[in-house]
């Protein structure tokens, strides 16, 4: 006997909820070409570096070269900066704010970030009125303290305004683990972020923020007389190296720095946090950023909306639908070196219908033995309408039995 329809929606409700699926892409697979000679073994290998939180990641393609404790919490220092940057950047962008515009150097930020505080600063005298776009210079080349208090108090009111601001516009951007609660880099426990997604901060900047941010590029900048040099040690260093922000703030926090660098039409960008030393900081972003660029080649594995795979559908007129890529899908392989790269689709499912068409459903995950090194979307081609009252029964019927076996069956391992 068929079962009434809510008794069919009922049962792939639950089976849509409970359910997590997986394929496998064999066509996928890939191995980095050519065979290893005497001596690409060292070339090919990750260099030692002593910082305990970094990560490199190529712009075209987001694939993750290195990482280590990247998603581990960690003391921003000045490459707070980064955020406030962002902020006045997108203000700008949307007219919400102008180049031009005045703000005042209240007494806060003179003694907060001036001389007094004995911090980095670009030596505003209190009182004074400094446009928006000298305060944007003293920022992100002199990494000026009290740039960073001006710019927070001007725009909203207050520094603890602002870090709200902050925080919440990193959500925004996807990055829920960055939490701020000051403009230029304090001392407070409840700010932190991870290098991880410092590095997607700064590519964000680079990719939305073009103009602007060639002021990380900028050598020096001069105010009330006082010329001060760009802090980004990469920028000395023939690298290709175009920004981004340094950090210091106490020995347990240690020395960081986010940057990136082109060469022959490829960006990379880094995040180290904890860093030992000044030099210590310079010398393991030279090595990842050398290595990245020698050690790897792209590899393209889709079109723009070839199909990757598909994904189950319950209680619909069609039991499967196909999943495409949005957009070119290309990821970055060893040069040399047997090392092999694996892909799955990943959906939580089964997919209870209807389903929309372009849809963002699921995800093409690739792998680097057990790591993650890439996550691309992937959209439904076309609808799924719920199917007949028949095919519903049948879906349910199979997913009642599959679960019994479920149940049965031990799991191994």
């Amino acid at each position: 006997m068929t079962p009434p329809p809510a008794a069919l929606n009922a049962i792939l409700r639950r089976a849509a909820r409970g359910t997590a699926g997986a394929l496998a892409l064999g066509g996928a697979l890939l191995a980095a070409a050519g065979p290893t000679r005497a001596g690409d073994a060292a070339q090919g290998s990750p260099p030692q570096i002593a910082a305990p939180h970094a990560i490199l990641l190529d712009a075209a393609t987001r694939t993750v070269l290195f990482e280590r404790g990247a998603d581990e919490s960690v003391v921003p220092a000045s490459t707070t900066k980064l955020m406030t940057a962002e902020l006045v950047f997108e203000l700008l962008q949307s007219g919400k704010l102008a180049r031009d515009q005045l703000m005042s150097v209240s007494e806060t930020a003179w003694r907060q970030g001036g001389t007094l505080s004995h911090g980095s600063t670009m030596f505003a005298k209190v009182r004074s009125q400094i446009p928006v776009e000298d305060l944007l210079r003293g920022l992100v080349i002199d990494s000026a303290n009290d740039a960073a208090i001006t710019l927070a108090e001007g725009i909203a009111g207050s520094q603890g305004a602002f870090a709200t601001l902050m925080t919440t516009r990193a959500a925004e951007l996807g990055l829920p683990h960055l939490s701020f609660t000051d403009a230029w880099g304090g001392a407070n426990p409840d700010q932190a972020v991870t290098a991880r997604e410092m590095a997607l901060l700064a590519l964000h900047i680079v990719e939305t923020f073009p103009q602007d941010y060639r002021l990380f590029a900028e050598r020096d900048f001069t105010w009330n007389n006082i010329r001060q040099p760009n802090r980004n040690p990469l920028l000395a260093m023939d690298l290709g190296a175009d920004g981004l922000k340094t950090g210091y703030l106490d020995a347990a926090s240690g020395y960081s720095i986010v940057g990136s660098a082109q060469q022959n039409g490829s960006r990379l960008v880094l995040a180290i946090y904890g860093a030992h030393t000044a030099g210590e900081r310079a010398e393991d972003a030279r090595k990842l950023l050398q290595w990245g660029f020698r050690a790897f080649e792209t590899r393209h594995l889709y079109a723009a909306g070839d199909a990757v795979g598909s994904a189950r559908v319950y209680g619909g007129a069609s039991r499967d639908v196909a999943l495409l890529a949005p957009r070119d899908v290309s990821v970055l392989v060893p040069r040399e070196g047997g090392e092999k790269l694996s892909a799955r689709v990943s959906y939580k499912g089964p997919l209870l219908a209807p389903v929309p068409a372009g849809a963002a459903l699921a995800e093409l995950k690739l792998f680097r033995g057990d790591r993650e090194v890439m996550s691309v979307p992937l959209r439904t081609a076309g609808g799924v309408p719920v199917g007949s009252l028949p095919r519903r029964a049948l879906d349910a019927g199979l997913e009642y039995v599959g679960g019994l076996i479920r149940r049965l069956v031990p799991r191994q391992g």
